[in-house]
């Protein structure tokens, strides 16, 4: 009898499979990302940047010690990747950050065209809140 060892190990948390995911969908990718804070009826930005995926290792833990660099008490994520055709160069890369930063400061509804996380690695959804 032979054993198949599976291509990648288990995932531990929803970001976890979302990087193994698009990695076996496209390949290596960027990734832009945006830090937030989570109140109970508003998102705010914190600190934004972009980062090269090269492989389908990267895991939650390692965004974590990632984000520790930012130095500001963070309690969500939100991913994009920065265009289809996977790998951007880091000028574009830039580019495309500064442009995703400008519009969510215009609209924080577009979280929902991102992957967004918790603290835990775990997938958040928003949702407008409208008046009475």
């Amino acid at each position: 009898m032979i054993a198949q060892i599976p291509k990648t190990k288990p995932q531990d948390t929803d970001f976890d499979d979302w990087v193994v995911a698009t990695y076996e969908d496209v390949g290596s990718f960027t990734m832009l990302f945006v830090l937030v804070s989570i109140g109970e009826t508003k998102v705010e930005m914190l600190r934004s940047a972009y980062l090269h995926v090269v492989g389908d290792e990267l895991r939650w833990p390692d965004m974590v010690a990632l984000f520790a660099g930012a130095r500001v008490p963070w309690s969500g994520a939100v991913f994009y990747r920065a265009g289809r055709e996977g790998l951007v160069e880091d000028g574009e890369a830039k580019a495309r950050l500064a442009a995703l930063v400008r519009k969510l400061h215009e609209d924080r509804s577009l979280i929902r065209d991102g992957e967004f996380f918790n603290a835990d690695g775990l997938r958040l959804s928003i949702e407008e809140i409208r008046p009475h």
